[in-house]
């Protein structure tokens, strides 16, 4: 009888081995100060930054969802690792808390050892660019689970937030205004429904033009989700409430900050749908209640603040070259949220 060794079930060892190389080379560069013990530990050891009087940690874990679908259909694997990172950061940032560490989760089959650099580089990246340690994570081979050359993405962020300064959305009261942040696209969110309408409803191909958005389908949906930190990290102390518009849309993300007694009520009419979105709900006789639950219709991030502190909200965003406007305000009445 032949022997039976583990690549005979679809896990190559040394391919997986070269992996865990090249990913360290990775997580060298972006090592901060704060970081403790060898690389390719059993877990990842990280300071908490000096300076905090009562330091709590905020912690998220998250995915990219389907976006990895397009992503492997385009053969384009650079950026859906940044998209991870920064989705993370909007979701702490959203308590006010500045990003630590990081770590990634990577599963799939067959996966070549350049596609798992690749996908490394851009949780890489994104966390160079926030300053937080890429402080380790996992790439599990599961043959059997995924398919040849399929593979899910997700992460862990760490954080955190002096316990006097964190952010709970309980100061918002009623004449506080909503300022909106745009969006770059899908971010990371309804690619279920967009793949549905854009290819198997019309059958468009990922070089194709994608309606009045001016460039392909493949460069539309695969632009990177946003972080709002740099925009919102430096008013922090003028906000009463912060909101990461995700799945669930401004409805299910804005109502999660909102305290009892006041709604949000959205101005509709404060800022033209992006063509991007105008294509999905057209092309897929999408109900417009149906967009608003699903995508975040150009609006990427909320900041509930008194009308003092607008100014200086709109500012930080223009020095971080996001635009940002007033979305609508806040009154008394049922918590939730409405559009006019």
């Amino acid at each position: 009888m032949n022997a039976t060794r583990y690549g005979d079930s679809g896990v190559d060892l040394t391919r997986a081995e070269s992996a865990k190389e090249r990913i360290a080379g990775l997580i060298a560069r972006v090592r901060t100060a704060n970081a403790l013990g060898r690389i390719g530990g059993f877990g990842g050891m990280v300071r908490l930054p000096e300076g905090l009087t009562r330091p709590v940690l905020v912690m998220s874990t998250d995915g990219v969802g389907t976006k990895v679908l397009v992503a492997t259909a385009a053969g384009r694997f650079t950026t859906v690792g940044e998209d991870l990172v920064n989705h993370s950061v909007n979701d702490i940032l959203v308590h006010g808390a500045r990003p630590v560490a990081f770590l990634d989760y990577l599963a799939g089959a067959a996966l070549p050892e350049e596609r798992i650099e690749a996908i490394v580089a851009g949780v890489a990246r994104g966390c160079e660019r926030h300053r937080m340690d890429l402080a380790g994570g996992e790439t599990a081979e599961m043959p059997g689970l995924y398919r040849p050359g399929d593979f899910d993405l997700a992460g862990t962020i760490v954080g955190v937030v002096d316990e006097a300064k964190a952010i709970h959305g309980t100061a918002i009261q009623a004449g506080h205004l909503l300022i909106g942040y745009q969006s770059t696209g899908l971010h990371t969110n309804g690619y279920s429904l967009a793949r549905r309408i854009v290819f198997e409803e019309q059958h468009l191909e990922l070089q194709d033009p994608l309606g009045e958005t001016g460039t392909s389908v493949a460069d539309a949906l695969l632009a990177v989700h946003r972080s709002y930190y740099d925009a919102v990290a430096p008013i922090l102390d003028r906000v009463s409430g912060l909101a990461h518009i995700t799945g669930g849309g401004i409805p299910g993300n804005l109502v999660r900050v909102l305290p009892e007694g006041v709604e949000a009520v959205i101005d509709s009419t404060s800022w033209a749908l992006p063509p991007l979105f105008r294509y999905l709900g057209e092309a897929g006789a999408v109900p417009l209640a149906e967009m608003r639950q699903v995508f975040n219709l150009g609006v990427g991030f909320i900041a509930v603040a008194p009308a003092e502190a607008v100014e200086a909200i709109q500012q930080a965003a223009g020095r971080a070259e996001v635009p940002s406007w007033v979305l609508g305000t806040v009154r008394k009445g049922t918590r939730g949220v409405r559009f006019e």
